[in-house]
């Protein structure tokens, strides 16, 4: 019975060092930048088809399934709605240390939502990103709807897109 304890023991410790080097180790690097002759120039994320489309000079370049906001119907109106915001962005950053893989970030809230919400006395949220999945699930894709207003891909996916999109690149989010 001892045995079969300090092997349940042993294998829960494994667990844990597995779970947290994936979690808390060292990320890898970014992957570099596509050349810029092949960059993409727009990105199109249908949410009612949970889809992203990456173009270039209006040509296919990538397509990938996503996952939304945790409520994904409608545009975004605050901090903590779970909706994804719908309009016209651009990509403003890049997060190589990303806890979500790498992360791509969309210049939301722009200017008119933040006057709708001062005029409503809420928080108009912020922190949009286009990312991977959260570090510490290594060589999965989490299920449906599970971000808090962004929009995931898979890890391979966002590494992918990362390598295509420099800063500026425009987000058009439909509903």
């Amino acid at each position: 019975m001892r045995q079969i304890a300090r092997i349940a023991l042993l294998i829960g410790l494994m667990g844990a060092a597995w779970f947290g080097w994936h979690r808390f180790g060292p990320l890898p690097p970014a992957p570099p930048m596509a050349p810029e002759a092949t960059q993409i120039d727009h990105i199109l994320i249908e949410k009612s088809a949970r889809r992203l489309t990456a173009s270039l000079d209006g040509a296919i370049v990538m397509q990938a399934d996503v996952a939304l906001g945790f409520e994904p119907e409608g545009d975004k109106q605050q901090e903590g709605d779970g909706k994804t915001p719908v309009g016209l962005f651009h990509i403003d950053r890049r997060n190589p240390q990303s806890a979500f893989h790498l992360s791509l970030g969309i210049n939301y809230p722009l200017p008119e939502d933040i006057d709708r919400a001062q005029m409503q006395g809420i928080d108009p949220g912020g922190d949009i990103f286009i990312h991977g999945q959260p570090n510490g699930v290594a060589g999965l894709t989490l299920p449906g709807d599970w971000t808090a207003g962004c929009i995931a891909l898979s890890n391979v996916e966002i590494a992918r897109l990362w390598s295509l999109t420099p800063t500026g690149t425009v987000v058009e989010i439909r509903p």
